[in-house]
């Protein structure tokens, strides 16, 4: 049974710092690309970040680029997320998933995914 779990999320003030983390099992965590998404109130979908295989190879969204930064653990078959300088329009809930193969690295369509998570909320507010 495929599962993507995320944690980590929170409420934090404008300029805080929160880690998010996805645990992965049921699949070959390490074989496939893995990315974070994000989506506010009345929002679509948003592409954060996507991470390669090796961990070495990655792609940020505009907004993240220089604030946020994606890592994983293929031993542990875990994807993090580390959010920094976060902003009130970071207030989103913040899902890990599993790239198709062959798919955009930027992909913003969910159909694009195969695996997700439940989501965990972030709250940047004052």
């Amino acid at each position: 049974q495929v599962q993507l779990v995320e944690s980590g999320g929170g409420s934090v003030q404008p300029g805080g710092s929160l880690r998010l983390s996805c645990a992965a099992s049921g699949f070959t965590f390490r074989s496939r690309n893995m990315a974070w998404l994000r989506q506010a109130p009345g929002q679509r979908l948003e592409w954060v970040a996507t991470l390669g295989t090796s961990g070495f190879v990655n792609n940020y969204s505009k907004f993240a680029e220089g604030r946020f930064t994606i890592s994983r653990d293929n031993a542990r078959s875990d994807l993090s997320l580390e959010m920094n300088n976060l902003k009130p329009e970071d207030t989103a809930v913040y899902y890990c998933a599993s790239l198709r193969p062959d798919k955009s690295w930027s992909s913003k369509k969910r159909d694009d995914y195969d695996f997700w998570g439940q989501g965990t909320q972030v709250t940047v507010s004052s």
